[in-house]
């Protein structure tokens, strides 16, 4: 099992100072937040993708993801959300096709619409075509990924014909996908559909939700016949925020629980913790509310924590990693392996899905013309159009 962080990278007031971080501030946080999660023996970095204020997260987070990978030796970089809506399916295939190379395997990405409408406009979408925009663009880029060369039609971009896409993926392996989302069982439907991972990162939904998303996925994954239903690829995410003390822990949050730019204002923070994952407490606290994730969600591959948003000082998240490493995951890490069954997969790794296919090899396309125009060669199979999915919905 993979245990991580995720970071929204908001640009948030500290209620308890007054003071807001500048956008360089941030972002250099970021990428020491992302070195300190391998320090102390986490395996994911995952950062999410905004195009606007109050947020640094990248509009391209295969940047930042490239940067950690430089100063990393064993991280997993992710996202948390790659907007496989309003993204170019040809512009993601290619920059983490790229990441891909530049981190020696050590990647994964998380598709997902985001929850910003108005970016839709800003990248000339309709946010009423969400749905279909999903699975239409990613029906190419995992075609992108996995065929030299590429003839396609759809209803949202222009066709392409003899298309490659370059960088091809390591190894011959395209990247292991995640389709994360909170409330639409279409996604689910989608990454069973095609074998892929499911991220519920369920951090504003009570368990109940929650539950129902993760067995509409199982279902459906075993229904394409990919495994059985506890096989299906499983991740969540969580909120976490701790101090020795109990007590401690909830004093010192409290003043960002109550000015977040999200959640702030609304429910208490007693109340937003019974009904969400959301954890203010002890390390063992921690432990105790993680491992009841499994009740509902059944054994999962990857567990993912908000732990520097709403204004939280850079110091403060270090020392968040600091209990985490130290305190938390060898606990988790030692009783989710003693729980989980010997036919339950591990998390997918490019390691792993090499070995699967029975090893990598090199699949670099050499230009069938001259060197300046870097003709494609000829495609090896007929045109292809978005591949239609039956969406089941739950009751």
């Amino acid at each position: 099992m993979q245990f991580g962080i995720f970071t929204v990278g908001d640009v948030t007031t500290d209620p308890t100072t007054g003071r807001t971080p500048t956008e360089h501030e941030r972002i250099k946080a970021t990428v020491a937040i992302a070195k300190k999660a391998e320090e102390v023996g986490l395996d994911v970095f995952a950062t999410g993708e905004h195009h606007n204020p109050p947020f640094a997260a990248p509009a391209n987070p295969p940047v930042l993801l490239a940067a950690v990978a430089a100063q990393t030796e064993r991280l997993v970089l992710s996202t948390s959300t790659t907007l496989i809506t309003t993204n170019d399916p040809v512009r993601i295939a290619q920059d983490y096709a790229y990441l891909q190379h530049l981190s020696d395997g050590r990647m994964d990405l998380m598709l997902g619409r985001g929850n910003t409408g108005p970016v839709y406009p800003w990248f000339g979408k309709d946010i009423r075509e969400g749905i279909p925009l999903a699975i239409e663009n990613y029906a190419l880029l995992h075609q992108l990924w996995r065929e030299d060369v590429v003839n396609w039609q759809g209803k949202y971009r222009t066709p392409l014909q003899s298309f490659t896409s370059t960088p091809r993926p390591l190894d011959g392996i395209p990247p292991f996908v995640w389709h994360g989302s909170i409330r639409s069982p279409e996604i689910a439907e989608q990454a069973a559909y095609y074998g892929d991972g499911f991220f519920s990162n369920h951090i504003f939904w009570p368990a109940s939700h929650t539950r129902q998303m993760v067995q509409l996925y199982r279902r459906r994954f075993e229904h394409y016949g990919h495994g059985t239903a506890d096989q299906a690829i499983v991740g969540l995410g969580g909120q976490v925020f701790m101090r020795k003390n109990s007590q401690d822990a909830v004093r010192e949050f409290r003043p960002y629980f109550d000015n977040a730019p999200v959640y702030g204002h609304g429910p208490s923070l007693e109340e937003f913790t019974r009904q969400t994952p959301l954890t203010v407490g002890s390390p063992q606290e921690v432990i105790e509310r993680t491992l009841s994730f499994r009740d509902y969600a059944g054994d999962y591959q990857r567990q993912l924590w908000l732990v520097d948003h709403a204004g939280l000082p850079l110091k403060t998240v270090l020392e968040q990693l600091d209990i985490l490493g130290e305190e938390v995951v060898p606990v988790l890490r030692k009783e989710f392996a003693a729980l989980k069954p010997a036919h339950v997969p591990d998390a997918p790794t490019h390691a792993s899905r090499v070995a699967a296919a029975g090893g990598g090899h090199d699949t670099t396309v050499h230009a069938a013309g001259d060197d300046v125009t870097g003709a494609s060669p000829e495609p090896t199979s007929s045109s292809s159009t978005s591949t239609p999915i039956t969406l089941e919905v739950t009751k």
